[in-house]
């Protein structure tokens, strides 16, 4: 038996998998945890039967096997883990996790955002829900090898005149801007304020009420998908198109000549959103536009892509 996890600063999912397949799933909300191994313990103290690996994606840079959570006030050790658990534990960086996950994917869990050309190279994957998530696939001659990056938190690009400004705005809150500020759930409600508070856009009474009943993020999300609310709108419009751009930064430096995924929570609520704005950011780079416009896009759909992806590297690869 395999204990699987995916460890985000939202949600932390554990389950168990025998020869391949789920048996059970549980997901707790991580803030409301001290750390992973306490999340654990509560787990398997459900869980009549012995495992013999473990494997955890999470949201963070892993040094050594050791893990500082970016999002949580975590410091997660593969060793300390393997004490507790009496078996092999192995730590991955939830987008390499992530990557892995690709592999188990069936083709009805990928929608197809740009048809392109089959060929083969590097792939790349991005993937934005509390933070924003980066990895890539090198392309070996024989298979695609996962491998982490933290190119979510490098400096944020403006292409025209209103990011310069959104970008001097979030300058005098942050100080450092990273993408990760304006490509990633919060970043949606960052994206939104900016557009409010300059009076470039306004919103609607309904959507303002909603905001004060539920997370902003997901309301923004959900009113600008729908085309029910101007600022909400505009600002989901923004992200998709900031989203692609990062997205085509990425694919050039990989040269993801194979193809480019796009995981995380959201993009599989804005598809249609993401059909209009992601494509058009993705390819617009000059002189390499036509390069670009060949590379395969895929949504993942299967928001357990990570847990999957834990799993299928404990079991083939721990």
């Amino acid at each position: 038996m395999i204990l699987a996890g995916d460890i985000g600063g939202t949600h932390t999912r554990l389950a168990l998998f025998e020869k391949g397949k789920q048996v059970v799933l549980e997901k707790f909300d991580s803030s409301k945890y001290k750390g992973l191994d306490v999340i654990v313990q509560e787990f398997l103290k459900t869980q009549k039967t012995k495992i013999q690996k473990a494997c955890f994606g999470i949201a963070g840079p892993i040094r050594d096997q050791v893990c500082q959570a970016t999002n949580l006030p975590w410091v997660i050790r593969a060793a300390t883990l393997s004490q507790q658990l009496g078996v092999p534990v192995h730590l991955l960086n939830d987008l390499e996790s992530n990557a892995y996950g690709i592999r188990t994917l069936k083709k009805d869990e990928l929608f197809v955002l740009n048809s392109g050309q089959m060929q083969k190279g590097n792939q790349g994957l991005i993937a934005a829900g509390t933070g924003l998530g980066e990895a890539g696939l090198f392309w070996d001659g024989r298979e695609h090898k996962p491998f982490a990056c933290e190119g979510g938190h490098t400096d944020f690009g403006p292409r025209n005149a209103l990011e310069s400004e959104l970008l001097t705005y979030l300058m005098k809150k942050f100080g450092h801007v990273s993408y990760e500020r304006v490509i990633s759930g919060p970043g949606i409600q960052i994206l939104y304020q900016f557009l409010t508070e300059t009076g470039r856009e306004k919103t609607s009474a309904a959507a303002t009420a909603a905001m004060k009943q539920k997370d902003p993020s997901a309301v923004i999300t959900e009113y600008g998908g729908k085309n029910q609310d101007p600022a909400c709108q505009k600002a989901v419009e923004w992200f998709v198109s900031l989203y692609g751009a990062e997205a085509g930064n990425m694919a050039l430096k990989y040269l993801a000549l194979g193809g480019f995924y796009v995981g995380g929570g959201i993009a599989p609520h804005l598809v249609e959103k993401m059909k209009q704005g992601f494509v058009k950011a993705f390819v617009d780079k000059g002189r390499f536009e036509k390069l670009l416009a060949s590379i395969p896009i895929w949504i993942i759909l299967n928001d357990n892509a990570a847990l999957l992806g834990a799993a299928y590297y404990a079991e083939n690869l721990l």
